[in-house]
C-alpha cells in the first residue's frame, strides 16, 4: 500500500474529522481556507480515492457524497504493516520499534496484544463465549481468527487486496 499523496491525505483527514459523508463542493469550500484549489482537482482526487477503495460514494442529486471506507487507525496500521514488511528480520525490526516507543505507547501495545490474544482464545472456544467487556466474540467470517478491528468492527482488508467499497 502506498502512502497517501499530500492532497489525498488532507482530504482523508478532513473526512475522518467530520465523521460524515461530504460533497466535493463542501471539501473545496473548506480547503479554500488554506489554499486555492480548483473544483475539478478536488473532484479528481476524491474519485481516485474512491477507485482505490478508500472512499465510498452515494448519489445526492447530481453530485456524489463521499465517506471513508476505513478508519484513520486502519490506515495507520496498514502503513505500519507495510513498513514492517520491508525488513528481512521482523523480530529485530519489532524490537527496535518497541525500544523507540514511549512507556504510554508500550502500555497501549500490550493492551492491544492482550485483546488480540483474548479474542483468539475466545474464538477457539466457540461463538457462545463472550469477551470480559460483555461484547460477543467475533465470528471467523467477520474478521478471521483474532482479526477483529480495534475500533469494534470487523477487520477490513487492504484496498489493493479487494477491500470493500
Amino acid at each position: 500500500m502506498r502512502q497517501f499523496g499530500e492532497l489525498e491525505a488532507v482530504i482523508m483527514d478532513r473526512l475522518w474529522e467530520w465523521g460524515r459523508p461530504a460533497l466535493v463542493r463542501e471539501m473545496v469550500d473548506d480547503l479554500h481556507r488554506d489554499r486555492p484549489l480548483a473544483y475539478t482537482t478536488v473532484m479528481t482526487v476524491m474519485e481516485n480515492l474512491y477507485r482505490k477503495g478508500w472512499l465510498r460514494r452515494e448519489r445526492d442529486g447530481r453530485a456524489w457524497r463521499y465517506e471513508p471506507t476505513r478508519s484513520r487507525s486502519a490506515y495507520t496500521a496498514a502503513l505500519m504493516n507495510d513498513a514492517l514488511g520491508t525488513s528481512t528480520d521482523r523480530r529485530t525490526a519489532l524490537a527496535h520499534f518497541v525500544l523507540q516507543m514511549s512507556p504510554h505507547d508500550v502500555a497501549l501495545l500490550q493492551q492491544a496484544l492482550d485483546q488480540a490474544r483474548g479474542e483468539t482464545q475466545d474464538q477457539a472456544r466457540g461463538p457462545a463465549r463472550s469477551h470480559p467487556e460483555g461484547s460477543p466474540a467475533r465470528s471467523h467470517q467477520e474478521g478471521g481468527p483474532g482479526r477483529s478491528h480495534p475500533e469494534g468492527g470487523p477487520a477490513r482488508s487492504h484496498p489493493e487486496q479487494g477491500g470493500s467499497r
